[in-house]
């Protein structure tokens, strides 16, 4: 088996386990708010960051080389995750993803303003057509428009901010301080709301909220597998599987069916996505790759990201495609 043939199965690998850890997402998200969610999974990830703290091998403090990015970085992370949260759980799994997948296209405008990026007229109508698979999915006028709806294209927002955010300073902060400081900010906010939305929470439910934080743990490490083994052109567009696990996961537990429109849309916003992913892999098409050398899925500050995760082991080889976007 070649190479990126390998990067290509280990990254399905990889999606098929964060949309099961999505699914954990869902169900729980029934019965607990938000809120609940983020502390309790946020909380169950520390133990498996402070392992990861212990080995860090840079020495210096936890202060940021600078701060403001990284405190915007971590409020963009925390809008991401109570949005991510409360998406999944009132909306059907195919129409969060839908949305989500606007992301390579919100990092591509992004790019401009943060990183200096040109982009040309190809990768700009890329850019509008994608955004035309937004509508198509959330048809304006003619069906009726949720919190959900919003929440899923605020996770797109902001975890486009907080991706090309670590574009702009992963390079040059320690693996601690991308980690710590959005979880730090997760378990903050959360603190503050859960006096009010607490709900007793029996061994079951400690279970899966345990098992989200592992699934996010796993993810990451074989998604960190997938961009050593193959290139990052080969594996990024991986995660578009994510919505045949949803239409799966959608049919078998929640009776759930991708009407016409969702498809059509999804559909659309994959293609320019793809275009896109292609389109920077071609020299002297991009300076900084931003959408290609992103980890294209959300960052909720509730497990580790993998460019933390792959500093932190050790790894003296640079992932390819991810560092230091992720």
């Amino acid at each position: 088996m070649g190479q990126n043939a390998k990067g290509a199965l280990l990254s399905l690998l990889a999606f098929g386990i964060y949309a099961t850890h999505d699914v954990v997402v869902k169900i729980l998200g029934e019965d607990f708010s938000p809120f609940q969610l983020i502390f309790f999974s946020t909380l169950f990830s520390f133990p498996l960051a402070m392992g990861m703290m212990m080995r860090d091998p840079e020495p210096g403090t936890l202060r940021p080389i600078h701060p403001w990015w990284i405190a915007l970085r971590s409020a963009a992370t925390v809008m991401t995750a109570l949005s991510a949260f409360y998406a999944f759980s009132v909306l059907p799994l195919a129409q969060v993803y839908a949305l989500a997948f606007a992301q390579p296209l919100l990092i591509t405008l992004l790019a401009i303003p943060v990183l200096g990026e040109r982009v040309r007229l190809r990768r700009g109508l890329a850019v509008l057509v994608g955004l035309l698979g937004v509508l198509v999915v959330l048809r304006p006028g003619t069906t009726e428009l949720s919190l959900g709806h919003l929440a899923a294209l605020g996770a797109a927002v902001f975890g486009s901010i907080s991706a090309i955010i670590v574009r702009k300073v992963g390079q040059e902060e320690r693996p601690v301080v991308l980690l710590l400081y959005p979880m730090i900010a997760n378990l903050a906010v959360a603190s503050v709301a859960l006096p009010s939305v607490y709900r007793l929470l029996d061994i079951e439910s400690l279970g899966l909220l345990a098992l989200m934080s592992i699934l996010g743990w796993t993810g990451g490490v074989v998604i960190i597998a997938a961009y050593r083994a193959g290139e990052a052109v080969v594996v990024a567009p991986m995660q578009y599987v994510q919505i045949l696990f949803a239409a799966f996961y959608g049919t078998l537990l929640f009776r759930e069916v991708i009407d016409m429109w969702t498809a059509v849309g999804a559909g659309i916003i994959i293609a320019s996505g793809l275009y896109i992913v292609l389109r920077e892999d071609n020299p002297g098409t991009s300076a900084n790759r931003p959408v290609t050398n992103t980890r294209l899925r959300p960052d909720t500050g509730t497990a580790p990201r993998p460019f933390a995760l792959q500093r932190f082991l050790g790894s003296r080889t640079r992932m390819q495609g991810t560092a230091p976007g992720e």
